[in-house]
């Protein structure tokens, strides 16, 4: 599975959490400050509504004082009385004209006249004396007034002086205990009015609108910290999102990647992973296993361990002999074991094939290798032995036949008897051939002019057999690093073992082509009578054969020759149809000739 590039573009960097939390105290301080201004604000509203309702109140005694005294001569008991019915406008306390000392001149509560309006009366004179200041007292009922004061102004418009005033509070019985002013000489009065209103009404709808401030900044503070909150849970989520995703593509290309096949059920059993180390070795696509049972990828009872797999003991490396799809039968180790989570319940198995078939071939070689160099120790010491002797016998045979009359029996059994020694003098060259190194010239080579020649000289013996050689070279590979007359040696054998295969006529295929990996793949095919299941892995020994008059050494020095080019050859054969020999070497990389034994 190739690996998959991640994209260029960087990802948006999430706020980190300390930016998440100053932003949560900057919101919980724009929302105190706001609340606070608020409550201010209803407090300053709540002032200059009562302040208003008390000066309206003023004015309006004032107004009523300047109607009577002008027009109806009145003194202090109507003053009084008029104090009294005004006062009992709603949420008003009391209404009081006092002297600059505090005594009560004219009060809503008859019985406070003549008394100190407070005992602990501090007043700060009006800035002006139109104006009317307040402030918030408490009464000996233990209830909160606001109260407005101001100097008290009840006579009319300029031009009726104080004296004439004096005059009409005379004739109404009032005396002087009133010191009433006119408006032209606001600035000497020293009566005051006083105007006090119930703050109870205004300060419960203030409590009111504070809780309801209160109530508001507590919802924005809880849905700015839970925005806030989403935003680091969504940080929180996208970074562990990203790191999740990063395991797992890493995960997914580890396990991908994995030399070794790894198949993964589910809890019921069916295929829930099976990576492509497993399609190879099992022959099946993950797109057709995933979703199935085990079984019908794997042999019946998975190769035999169900049931010691279900009994809960695991498998490991276990060799064995498994048939896949088509027929296959591939030597597998196999691991397996069931998963179980903390709770001990069943989530699913997991079965790891190894192919050994590239295991075995490689010991199989390491096994010939041994015995080719055994081989070869034995028979440089068992040619040198017998040559000698060999030499003798044949000057022996040679002496007595030349002692017999041409065309006596005895001449016959002397020539057999040369003709048998030199005979074996041959198979001994070629074991002393096979046995001892030799050099291989290697430099870079064009592959088609090399089997071009090889066909030409085999040409002749396969026109008199009635054999067909059908060539298809590949124009576009690149040269291959080989010793040429080595390399013709190798083909050459390989060329006239198809042609002794295919006595009754055929087709010899040679094909060459690109193998991939930097390697170029030769391909020779016969249509002749193939070879035996149970004789392909020993051809390539010393000695076997299956040709009455073989020496069984050809195929052993085509494998030899081969090896010593760096490259691999396989064999594929079927009884009766075909065989075919692959062959891969090296392609030219631009290296240095070089030069080695074999």
């Amino acid at each position: 599975m190739p690996f998959k590039r991640r994209s260029k573009n960087k990802p948006s960097i999430p706020p980190s959490p300390w930016v998440i939390v100053g932003a949560a105290i900057i919101l919980l301080v724009i929302v105190v400050v706001l609340a606070v201004q608020n409550i201010h604000r209803e407090k300053r509203y709540m002032s200059r509504i009562l302040s208003e309702k008390g000066a309206a109140l003023i004015k309006a005694i004032e107004a009523g004082a300047r109607t009577g005294m002008m027009g109806m001569m009145w003194g202090e008991r109507q003053v009084q009385r008029l104090l009294e019915e005004t006062a009992s406008q709603p949420d008003t306390l009391y209404l009081a004209i006092t002297d600059d000392a505090g005594r009560v001149l004219a009060h809503s509560d008859p019985d406070q006249v003549g008394k100190p309006l407070r005992n602990d009366l501090r007043l700060a004179p009006p800035p002006a004396a139109s104006q009317e200041t307040w402030h918030i007292v408490e009464g000996a009922d233990q209830r909160r007034a606001f109260e407005v004061y101001r100097f008290f102004r009840p006579l009319g418009p300029p031009g009726r002086g104080r004296r004439g005033m004096h005059r009409m509070h005379g004739r109404a019985g009032m005396g002087n205990r009133m010191n009433w002013c006119a408006p032209d000489r606001l600035q000497e009065c020293d009566t005051l009015i006083f105007a006090g209103l119930d703050v109870e009404p205004f300060e419960a709808a203030r409590r009111e609108d504070i809780r309801n401030t209160v109530i508001i900044s507590s919802v924005l503070i809880l849905l700015g910290f839970a925005g806030f909150l989403s935003l680091f849970w969504a940080h929180s989520y996208r970074t562990t999102r990203r790191l999740l995703q990063d395991t797992s593509a890493f995960a997914d290309e580890v396990v991908a990647n994995l030399p070794v096949g790894l198949i993964a059920t589910d809890r019921e059993g069916r295929i829930a992973f099976f990576n492509p180390a497993a399609e190879n070795i099992t022959g099946f696509e993950s797109g057709a296993a995933l979703g199935k049972p085990l079984d019908s990828v794997l042999p019946p009872h998975w190769c035999g361990l169900e049931s010691q797999i279900e009994a809960g003991r695991p498998v490991l490396d276990q060799e064995m002999e498994c048939t896949f799809s088509e027929g296959r039968t591939v030597p597998v180790s196999v691991s397996a074991s069931r998963i179980v989570n903390p709770e001990g319940e069943l989530v699913g198995r997991i079965l790891i094939l190894k192919d050994l078939g590239e295991i075995r071939r490689l010991q199989e070689e390491i096994r010939r290798k041994e015995k080719l160099v055994a081989l070869g120790g034995l028979a440089a010491g068992v040619a040198h032995e017998i040559r000698n002797p060999l030499s003798s016998i044949k000057g022996l045979a040679a002496f007595f036949g030349g002692k017999f009359a041409d065309g006596s029996e005895d001449k016959k059994m002397a020539d057999v008897m040369i003709q048998e020694v030199d005979r074996l003098n041959r198979a001994i060259s070629e074991l002393l051939d096979f046995a001892k190194p030799s050099e291989v010239k290697m430099k870079p080579t064009p592959l088609q002019p090399v089997l071009a020649h090889a066909i030409r000289l085999v040409q002749q013996d396969a026109e008199k057999k009635n054999i067909e050689i059908r060539f298809s070279p590949d124009p576009n590979l690149p040269p291959v690093r080989l010793d040429s007359d080595r390399f013709s040696q190798c083909i050459l054998n390989l060329f006239l073992n198809a042609i002794e295969a295919m006595s009754g006529g055929g087709v010899l295929s040679v094909r060459s082509f690109s193998g991939g990996d930097h390697q170029v793949g030769l391909e020779i095919e016969d249509t002749g009578g193939g070879i035996a299941p149970e004789d392909l892995p020993k051809i390539f020994d010393p000695y076997f054969t299956t040709k009455p008059a073989g020496t069984g050494l050809g195929l052993a020095v085509v494998h030899k020759i081969i090896e010593a080019h760096h490259g691999s050859i396989r064999v594929r054969s079927t009884p009766g149809e075909f065989t075919r020999f692959s062959l891969f070497l090296p392609a030219d990389e631009g290296g240095q000739d070089d030069e080695h034994q074999l």
